[in-house]
Parts: C-alpha cells; structure tokens; sequence
C-alpha cells in the first residue's frame, strides 16, 4: 500500500527546529545514498526500529534533503528520529549512546546518523508550495 513519507527538509521547516534521522547503506564509511540497500530485509533497519519502539522515541520514514541538481530514485528506508538534537535532552542521549561509539564514529557499519539543521531544510523552503510540484515535468 502507498505510503506519504515526508522528505527530512520538509520535517525540518515543520518542526521549525533541526532534525536528526537515520540513513541505511552498506557501509556508513563510505555511504552512497544514490545506491539503495533492500532496507524492508535490513537487520539493523529493524531491530532500531523496534528499539525507537521500546523506549518511546517516534521514529518514521523520512525521504531524503532534495537537491533538484539530483535526482533521487524514491525511498531508501532512511528514518525520521523525533528528538531534538540537545546534548542535554536524555532521549538524544540514549540514541547517541546506542549509534555511536565514545570517538563519534558509527556502531553499526550499515547506519548513517545523520543531522540536518533547519537553516539548510530552508533552501528548499519553496518546494512547500503545491504548486511547485504539480510544475515539475516528471
């Protein structure tokens, strides 16, 4: 069944605040988010899925920040984190503690934890528009 997903710049200018989601490759080192992975079969994609669950912490498709010099072939799996990015705010906390080891780097080769800060979503603040979207030669 069809689903709306929301792109993560749009989440950003709705929330009026920076956002933090979750992008899934092969191998977060070298990431290519033009290659997708088959993320309904994603290990990792699922069992932080059902983590976000147990602990309260909304998390969501989101697709990706649109470049129109891109194009980007529909969704890759990536996940909206509902959580402010706040060092101070536990629920941060505990995503981070989980994703990321004590130097920064990634826990789990295949995930990408990712930050967009609402100055950047409003580049594209425009695209909010319908009538831009129904313009589009797709």
């Amino acid at each position: 069944m069809p689903m709306l997903i929301e792109l993560i710049d749009k989440i950003a200018r709705d929330k009026q605040r920076d956002v933090l989601y979750l992008i899934f490759c092969e191998d977060s080192s070298s990431c290519d988010h033009l290659k997708p992975i088959d993320y309904e079969n994603c290990e990792i994609r699922n069992t932080l899925i059902q983590w976000f669950s147990d602990n309260n912490i909304t998390a969501y498709p989101c697709g990706p920040f649109v470049r129109e010099s891109i194009m980007i072939g529909g969704y890759h799996g990536q996940l909206y984190i509902d959580i402010p990015f706040d060092k101070s705010n536990l629920d941060y906390q505990k995503v981070e503690q989980l994703l990321e080891n004590e130097d920064g780097s990634m826990k789990f080769p295949q995930v990408l934890f990712a930050y967009l800060s609402l100055e950047l979503a409003m580049v594209n603040a425009y695209q909010d528009d319908p009538a831009y979207w129904e313009s589009l030669d797709l």
